[in-house]
């Protein structure tokens, strides 16, 4: 019995990569120091799956910044802007793709599917010239991955200037030559097996995008010869239509399927799965971080094996682990208890073998009686249920309601009253320091409504989930959301509550520094739950209510502490289940269970470091208090209708980076009556936008919105970005607004 791993968290187990691409970017090391830790990441990688038994380790998934913008550099699909001429693709114009330079902006960047994994999506139009342009390293005895000739596509959007209803799939004839250079590199470098993503199996796909597949398969077929090919599918189940044209694709020996998320495929494959091919079963979760159960996976493996065959059944991760923390290994301070419940990659490794081997008769007894005893405990631990916590949340399911930078200094500081180094006093006395520094500039800047730059948050779910109870955290349990950007998601074990006010005591501090507006900064239930692992023995919309219940609470408090404007940061909204979603409404992003939230006065104000474009921007909030909501790097125009019922009072979304494709469903004739400010810059690259800039980008605002609901505000909150990018930035985007105020007003 074979084991396979779909791919590997890319990082490190420090975060290596991270801290070498850090220092390349700001000129402290050169390209080969970054190539040496890269070398050696791979080569550590492939040692570690190879000593831990795995048949089929992957090779390929290792990148520097995104595996679709290593794609778009295979192909040689480089935007005119970048500027190159051929030839191998380098650092400089790799990196300024992914995050722009001093002259040109970076490309689009949006979620993988519906987890915390940001991509570059690629721009092509009918006369991208594609070359085989990006050459990469392979491992001895590996299976190379690449990006299937259709997702890559699918992913894709049309370039700037380029119809938007140009057919993307018209473009694969073109890059089908690519591929088969690749193939024709990876036979003569010795590759027994190539393994395609093609995870947009899992979607719902027309006819013509099915016949892509089909398409695509039968011309590389020739090319393929020699080679055994698994096409890995993930995240879903695929549609009983998908399924049959997957599985009868020429040239194609090994077929991947997510079983943790994509129970109902189990049917299918029951029901007619093709004679002599290869089974790669995704039992092991790769998108959380519990132990697997091993005697259930068992199982369920042993049905599987009963109709492929034993030499055709291969045990594999659902996902790539690039999804889960590296090693719990790093983890010497975690409750004990909740540390056997869990498993990282490293451990995900080990599951995977220990099932490939307990197949075939090699059943390690004290490895499998370790795992049960860890269920069970998990099971029956009293620490998993508040009976109190479950009623509450309970009692909201019958409603339907409507309704800035931090420095290593700041680190330091958090980190060393956490280890009781600094008394609290002191510790108060630095934060109150830096949200002065952040008012001050503010003010200066002449920003509306302020923000007080969150120094005592170390990330925007983690701080939350700190001071809740269910939740539990790791030192060294990083996730590549994006580039060299790593979030540590908490672990959501048991019901959650508050035991007491989270945000008051230093949203107040901040609004007595200030005469102006000052927003209560929270996170909302959604984004919460998304962006931590959540516990997989209830329903995820049930994690969600309690959650909800918890910030509705909070927000109550804020109001009676006098804080008028309560922003609730929704980053992860898209990609939620229905029930998830409803957690918005139910925490009262709309009114009902948010009492006193008439305003008295026009929807003219704007929102977290950001600036009206009207006149009139005399607050009076004696009748209420206005509730904002940011959303960011989501495909806004497929749930615009969701958003708009959520009835918040200011929305403010990303926008600039996406090459303002949120404007057009404004264009399309939405009509939308509550405050929005579409992202003016992309915070995300170090690039500081000019004035003009900003003005022309508010001015294709202004063309399909009213002025009196137009806010200005950067694309996303600036936590990761330097003083030295944020007041360049922010004067020039105060300076934009002031301009076209000047404009609108001597027009009337």
């Amino acid at each position: 019995m074979a084991s396979h791993i779909v791919g590997y968290p890319r990082m490190g187990p420090k975060r290596e990569l991270k801290f070498a691409l850090e220092s390349f970017w700001d000129g402290k090391s050169s390209a080969e120091d970054l190539e040496k830790v890269a070398t050696d990441l791979r080569a550590s990688i492939w040692k570690q799956m190879s000593d831990a038994g795995i048949k089929y380790i992957p090779s390929n998934t290792f990148s520097y910044y995104d595996q679709v913008l290593d794609t778009t550099a295979m192909l040689g699909a480089v935007p005119p802007r970048y500027n190159w001429t051929g030839g191998e693709i380098g650092f400089s114009t790799y990196f300024s793709m992914a995050r722009g330079n001093a002259s040109v902006p970076a490309m689009e960047m949006t979620k993988w599917f519906d987890t915390n994994y940001h991509f570059i999506v690629p721009e092509l139009g009918p006369d991208v010239k594609f070359s085989y342009a990006s050459h990469k390293a392979l491992g001895v005895d590996t299976v190379p991955v690449l990006i299937g000739p259709v997702t890559y596509l699918l992913l894709s959007k049309p370039a700037k200037g380029v119809e938007k209803t140009f057919p993307l799939l018209s473009l694969l004839d073109k890059i089908l030559p690519i591929y088969k250079e690749v193939v024709a590199e990876l036979k003569a470098a010795g590759a027994s097996w190539i393994q395609f993503d093609e995870p947009t199996l899992v979607l719902d796909l027309e006819s013509h995008q099915l016949e892509a597949f089909t398409k695509a398969y039968t011309e590389l077929e020739s090319s393929l010869s020699g080679l055994n090919v698994l096409v890995e599918t993930y995240f879903a189940d695929l549609p009983e239509a998908t399924f049959k044209t997957l599985t009868s694709l020429k040239g194609v020996c090994g077929f991947g399927f997510d079983l943790v998320r994509g129970t109902k495929t189990l049917d299918l494959i029951k029901s007619g799965f093709p004679s002599g091919k290869y089974l790669f079963a995704g039992v092991v979760d790769g998108r959380n971080i519990w132990a697997n159960d091993l005697s259930a996976s068992l199982t369920t493996l042993q049905s599987l094996e009963g109709i492929v065959g034993k030499d055709k059944l291969v045990v594999s991760t659902s996902c790539s682990l690039l999804h889960t923390a590296v090693d719990l290994v790093n983890e010497p301070k975690l409750d004990k208890e909740i540390k056997s419940w869990l498993a990282f990659a490293a451990q995900k490794v080990l599951e995977v073998n220990a099932l490939a081997k307990a197949l075939t008769g090699q059943k390690d007894a004290a490895f499998f009686s370790a795992n049960a005893e860890a269920q069970a405990s998990r099971k029956s631990s009293p620490r998993v249920t508040n009976e109190a916590v479950q009623k509450a949340a309970a009692g909201l399911k019958g409603s339907d309601h409507r309704r800035a930078t931090n420095t290593i200094e700041l680190r330091r500081v958090r980190r060393e009253y956490k280890a009781n180094k600094i008394s609290e006093e002191e510790y108060i006395k630095s934060i109150k320091e830096e949200i002065s520094k952040v008012v001050k500039l503010q003010e200066e800047l002449d920003i509306d409504v302020l923000v007080h730059g969150e120094p005592e948050r170390n990330d925007m779910v983690e701080y939350f989930g700190e001071q809740l109870s269910g939740f539990a955290f790791t030192a060294n349990g990083w996730v590549q959301s994006y580039g060299s950007r790593c979030v540590k998601p908490p672990i959501i074990y048991g019901d959650v509550s508050r035991p007491k006010p989270m945000t008051v005591f230093w949203s107040t501090a901040a609004q007595s520094m200030t005469k102006r507006p000052m927003k209560g900064m929270l996170t909302g239930p959604v984004t919460i739950l998304n962006w931590s692992f959540v516990r997989n023995d209830q329903p995820r919309f049930e994690t969600c209510y309690q959650i909800a219940l918890a910030i509705k609470n909070e927000v109550e408090d804020l109001e009676k502490a006098g804080i008028t404007v309560i922003q609730i940061d929704e980053a992860a909204l898209r990609g939620f289940a229905f029930e998830e979603g409803r957690a918005c409404f139910l925490l009262g992003l709309g009114r009902p269970l948010i009492q006193n939230h008439k305003l008295w006065c026009p929807r003219h104000y704007p929102g977290a470091f950001s600036q009206s474009i009207s006149h009139e921007f005399h607050l009076t909030f004696e009748l209420g208090t206005m509730i904002h909501t940011h959303m960011c790097y989501s495909n806004f125009n497929d749930i615009i209708h969701s958003i708009i019922n959520m009835d918040a009072d200011v929305i403010t979304i990303e926008n600039s980076r996406s090459d303002e494709k949120l404007l057009s469903v404004f264009r399309e004739g939405v009509k939308y009556g509550a405050g929005i400010g579409p992202g003016v810059y992309d915070i995300h690259s170090p690039r500081i936008p000019s004035t003009e800039e900003i003005a022309d980008r508010i001015n294709k605002m202004l063309a399909v919105l009213e002025t009196n609901i137009l806010w200005v505000n950067p694309d996303c909150g600036l936590k990761t970005r330097k003083y030295t990018e944020v007041k360049p930035a922010l004067e020039n985007m105060v300076a934009a607004a002031k301009l076209l105020r000047t404009k609108l007003a001597s027009a009337k």
